[in-house]
């Protein structure tokens, strides 16, 4: 019964798209043809049908992620590129050259702007050369709005919503996937999706290996309240070798800038096998894909072909020779190619570009045994407090010996300037009797005049699985605010030092580092949260690596259940090659007792001793230690 009314949805939905296509008059289906012609798929055409009945004036988006070099590839959505001006519709191109700094093993972030000049300079020339007209164009960077306060907010939210299953299909056609893939690449299709947001699109355009990105932002932006687009997908374009067209691999794809010479050496080593063969034939894919919709009919050996199909036909039946098509070939791609290098090279300082931006490199293995970072508990020694009590130490390129740590006085190594301690506050729950003794253990290097830090991380809570709900966030920092100042005040510690993440954690620069720590670590490294099945959940050691780079510490107190949070941020100092000196000692407090035997958890209440509860209720709760 349920597949019936299923199927009577679906043919409801269908019959509705056909009556609003009766709907359109001449002139407007004249424009969703020009819109929609050889594309591959449409998702959302409903909403496109509808748009152009009201006469909205539309607004579609193409992004290009600034890695490779440009290919022949780029001539099928330049060219309907075309199409979409002719339709009279607003045409963003998006250089993604943050998306591109993510795919971290195509690109890095010192070329990024001299890729980013490149790709300007190449497909301004290559539409030139296609007579698309730029002065109806706008082209925007990607980083002009993606490290914006409220982007990267709403790239959080998305994040606790998007499973990690679900990111991680969805990028698997565009970002070069591993076992273990980086987290940049899973947060790749999550950034795409709110690009249509923050330009203001309706719809999309890209290739069809980009139709889970495409669902995914239509399955998940509306959860966070932003709009539902349309999306255009053109079909992908095999190489000259049968498989997808790729910059990154060298033999499919015929660059923009190759040399006459190298272009029909290309495509004379290019796979041609017979029709009834079944095998993926590059060179027939570019007469359909490329020639016939730039230039419409050809005449090949005295023959005229109006479209592909007759081509097709004729080689089918052997009228036309592989030598012949891949002879035409040559002319064609030679011609426009001289345009296109004409068009670059006019410029003085595109050679300079060119250099920099894909510059002859060479790897030493050697450099990548230095980035190894020695297992924890080979760096874990162990020290006792003024009170006996036992903790763990984990050393650092200035504080190196466990044993001086209670013993130090407010200086290092002779300098001046005071120690810094950092001890960091979630607000994952309300204060328990772990976060008094955290305090006692803050007023020892208090009392020694050190310069302690206490920080209120908000995303912690926030990404953790939703411990905090993000409409609660500046209810409950206030709190925990408002409790830390009490207790600091009956402690006698009211020069210390209290700072609120949300303070800088959307600054553009803080962004930054956080995509340049996601590019250098893998999924499986930040699944450091049990039953972290959301993308925020991995996030949350990311943000705990940067809150504790951000204000120079030197030493930072945690919990022994962060200590691979500390060996997490340790590696990533090492992959982004800093300097060991920005890097704290981490004092890892012994671990407090719950009533269920287990750690104390501000997340427990039932288990946990807090400040909150009154005596009755905590008498209760002891009480349970002996059931």
């Amino acid at each position: 019964m349920e597949k019936e009314d299923n199927s009577n949805k679906n043919n409801n939905i269908k019959q509705k798209n056909e009556d609003k296509q009766e709907e359109l008059n001449e002139k407007q289906k004249e424009r969703k043809y020009l819109i929609t012609r050889n594309l591959q798929e449409i998702l959302g055409e409903d909403k496109l049908v509808k748009q152009i009945i009201t006469g909205k004036n539309i607004h579609v988006y193409w992004g290009t992620a600034t890695t490779g070099r440009p290919h022949v590839g780029y001539f099928v959505p330049i060219q309907k590129i075309a199409d979409f001006l002719r339709a009279d519709i607003r045409v963003t191109i998006l250089f993604a050259d943050l998306h591109a700094s993510l795919d971290n093993l195509k690109s890095d972030f010192e070329l990024l702007e001299n890729r980013l000049l490149y790709y300007e300079y190449v497909i301004k020339a290559l539409m030139t050369a296609l007579n698309v007209p730029l002065e109806k164009l706008h082209f925007v960077r990607g980083q002009s709005y993606q490290l914006s306060e409220p982007y990267t907010k709403d790239l959080l939210r998305l994040s606790s919503l998007v499973s990690l299953r679900d990111a991680v299909r969805a990028g698997a056609e565009v970002i070069k996937q591993m076992d273990d893939p980086l987290l940049s690449g899973i947060l790749y299709p999550l950034l795409q999706a709110l690009d249509e947001q923050y330009l203001k699109v309706d719809g999309q355009f890209g290739g069809l290996d980009q139709r889970k990105i495409f669902i995914l932002a239509e399955e998940q932006l509306p959860r966070i309240k932003l709009g539902k687009r349309f999306h255009l997908m053109n079909p992908m374009v095999p190489g000259l070798t049968g498989s997808k067209m790729s910059s990154s691999e060298e033999y499919s794809k015929i660059d923009l800038l190759d040399d006459p010479d190298v272009v029909s050496t290309k495509i004379d080593s290019a796979n041609c096998p017979s029709i009834e063969s079944g095998i993926d034939n590059g060179v027939l894919a570019f007469y359909q894909h490329v020639v016939f919709p730039i230039i419409g009919g050809i005449i090949m050996n005295n023959q005229q072909f109006c479209d592909f199909p007759s081509l097709q036909n004729a080689f089918k039946e052997e009228l036309i020779k592989e030598d012949e098509l891949k002879n035409y070939l040559k002319q064609f791609l030679n011609g426009i190619l001289a345009k296109v290098q004409e068009n670059c090279f006019n410029t003085p300082e595109f050679k300079e570009i060119l250099s920099k931006a894909y510059p002859k490199v060479s790897i030493n293995n050697d450099d990548f045994s230095k980035l190894c970072v020695n297992k924890l508990e080979e760096k874990i020694s162990s020290v006792v407090g003024p009170f006996g009590d036992k903790f763990e130490f984990i050393p650092s390129k200035n504080i190196t010996q466990s044993s001086l740590i209670f013993d130090m006085d407010s200086s290092i190594g002779g300098q001046s300037y005071p120690l810094k301690i950092l001890w960091r506050c979630s607000l994952k729950g309300n204060f328990t009797l772990a976060h008094i003794y955290a305090l006692i253990q803050l007023k020892i290097f208090c009392d020694k005049r050190f310069q302690c830090t206490i920080l209120i991380s908000d995303l912690d809570a926030f990404l953790d699985k939703l411990k905090c709900p993000w409409q609660d966030l500046k209810k409950r920092t206030e709190n925990h605010l408002k409790i830390l100042k009490q207790l600091l005040n009956l402690l006698g510690m009211e020069n210390v030092s209290i700072c609120l993440s949300s303070d800088y954690e959307f600054e553009s620069d803080f962004t930054l580092k956080m995509y340049q720590a996601v590019s250098v670590v893998t999924r499986d490294q930040t699944s450091l949260i049990p039953e972290a099945n959301t993308v925020g959940c991995h996030l949350c050691p990311i943000y705990f690596a940067l809150d504790i780079f951000y204000g120079n510490y030197d030493i930072v107190l945690i919990g022994p259940n962060q200590k691979e949070f500390a060996d997490l941020a340790l590696k990533i100092n090492k992959e982004l090659k800093r300097d060991d000196s920005n890097m704290p000692a981490f004092l890892i407090l012994p671990e407090i007792i719950g009533t269920d035997g287990l750690r104390m958890s501000a997340t427990k209440p039932d288990f946990n001793l807090n400040i909150n509860d009154g005596l009755k209720k905590n008498s209760t709760k002891n009480w349970k230690i002996f059931l």
